[in-house]
């Protein structure tokens, strides 16, 4: 983990460089395929939602959810990947879904930049990482 200061403009940079952000999708939808079949499952996918521990945590704090409660958010994350309802996501819906809530969070943050402590290899670190690269050229 590291603190790092984001803004929206970080984050849609990110994004639009194509290159960049297609190949961060690339291999994080190659890491969660532990099957290797070129989708990813509702397990598979489970992995990455659960890792992010959006939902267990309050402020830092771990939180008690009630399993079955959760168990129903994740189900509602992974329809929202799983565009054409088919039950696995393929990598198109992964980096569609992934564009969108990307975009969606800098669009939240607003244009003031904002302290974040963030997971090693997480899309927002790779984000910061990608605009310091740039910053440094």
């Amino acid at each position: 983990m590291s603190v790092e200061v984001l803004d929206s403009a970080t984050i849609v940079s990110f994004v639009e460089d194509e290159e960049a952000f297609n190949v961060t999708i690339l291999n994080r939808f190659a890491h969660l395929d532990a099957d290797h079949d070129g989708l990813l499952s509702y397990a598979e996918l489970l992995k990455e939602l659960q890792s992010l521990r959006v939902f267990e945590t309050h402020f830092g704090i771990d939180v008690k959810m009630d399993p079955n409660e959760l168990a129903h958010v994740y189900e509602s994350m992974f329809v929202q990947f799983d565009h054409d309802s088919n039950g696995t996501v393929d990598l198109e819906e992964f980096k569609s879904e992934t564009k969108r809530m990307m975009l969606a969070m800098a669009n939240g943050m607003g244009f003031l930049p904002v302290q974040m402590v963030l997971e090693e290899g997480s899309f927002l670190k790779i984000a910061a990482e990608h605009e310091s690269a740039k910053l440094a050229a």
